[in-house]
């Protein structure tokens, strides 16, 4: 048997036809959704991700506009542009793209962020909302890892759902968005004792830990469905926390490295500021 591979790219590409149709309602209503994106010092791989961001929300009509901050910029010199951005009412969502030079406090640039127009989802109000299942925003990967598990018609109620990695960023929001939808969740990570034993006994497989090919096919139940989160680079070529080739063999249903969860993030994120303008 050969897994059906869930296509990210295709499934991101059907998203942002249907919020091009809401931002072109939006904007009839006086209301186009905006996005700032905070960008400071010049990490390769952060300018790559921001133009990303701008031009997708360019292909759908979103107005954006990038904050190109010096390393040097004082804490205090960012927290003020994040308060202009706040009263700003063009602006719907906005992020700080992480992670930041040394010398900035990170998790006080993340509170300052108003909650109404936190659509990466980290201020500590929205990460509270979601774990007790209020209305809020979610951070955009593990919402994009739900998104593409319920567009391939898994059934997630009941099931038993692994989450291998804890980050606060992917793992964590990952176990509680698949809680609200009445899973039965274990969490695993790099002191979890029989590792492989754990995976084996999920019907959904979720990893998120950044290390490459780590997921073997003996670690995967027949049938089960894998999504995998890792992007690693290995001589020069982008592949993910699972052994893709031979787990396929064994799954019924698994995400490819690259074109899998990675589309999705901008597309959860673009949702997000649509929504944020939705509700304005």
């Amino acid at each position: 048997m050969t897994a059906r591979i869930i296509d990210g790219k295709a499934i991101a590409g059907e998203i942002r036809s249907e919020l091009a149709l809401q931002v072109k309602q939006l904007v009839k209503e006086g209301r186009r959704p905006g996005l700032a994106v905070v960008l400071v010092g010049d990490n390769p791989a952060s300018e790559v991700y921001v133009r990303m961001k701008k031009r997708a929300c360019e292909e759908i009509g979103v107005y954006s506009v990038v904050h190109s901050l010096p390393a040097e910029i004082t804490q205090e010199k960012l927290l003020d542009l994040i308060d202009e951005l706040n009263q700003d009412p063009k602006i719907h969502g906005m992020l700080v793209q992480l992670p930041l030079p040394s010398g900035l406090d990170e998790s006080a640039v993340i509170s300052r962020i108003s909650p109404e127009k936190d659509v990466d989802g980290f201020h500590p109000l929205n990460v509270g909302r979601l774990w007790i299942g209020g209305e809020g925003f979610v951070p955009c990967t593990p919402a994009g890892v739900l998104e593409l598990v319920q567009r391939a018609e898994v059934p997630i109620s009941g099931k038993k759902v692994v989450v291998v990695g804890r980050s606060n960023i992917v793992g964590k929001p990952v176990i509680s968005l698949f809680l609200r939808e009445n899973a039965t969740v274990t969490v695993c990570h790099s002191r979890t004792e029989n590792l492989a034993e754990e995976c084996a006994q999920a019907d959904i497989l979720i990893v998120a830990v950044g290390r490459p090919h780590l997921v073997k096919k003996d670690w995967v139940k027949p049938g089960a469905v894998v999504i995998d989160v890792g992007i690693n680079r290995v001589d020069g070529k982008l592949v993910g926390d699972v052994d893709f080739e031979n787990v396929s063999q064994v799954a019924a249903l698994i995400t490819p490295v690259p074109g899998g969860v990675g589309p999705m993030t901008i597309a959860m994120l673009l949702k997000a500021t649509v929504d944020a303008a939705a509700r304005s």
